[in-house]
């Protein structure tokens, strides 16, 4: 698994401080959305040039981790 802390920043002055790959303004959620829609990582690099694979990993990566730090109360 990649490790997202080496791609995936949070600015309050960027994108209203989402996470987004670093020396970029693409957040995670734009990422994991066109994913979810149907591109390939392969259409998303040819999109925006200064993405790399290990930034769309970096993206899954947070995600996931995000995912399993969510608890629900029982």
């Amino acid at each position: 698994m990649v490790d997202y802390k080496k791609y995936i920043t949070i600015d309050p002055n960027k994108r209203f401080g989402k996470p987004i790959i670093a020396g970029t303004r693409i957040s995670v959620y734009d990422v994991l959305n066109w994913l979810a829609n149907g591109m390939t990582k392969q259409e998303i690099l040819e999109d925006f040039p200064e993405l790399d694979e290990n930034g769309i990993n970096a993206c899954l990566s947070f995600a996931a981790g995000r995912e399993n730090r969510i608890r629900v109360a029982s």
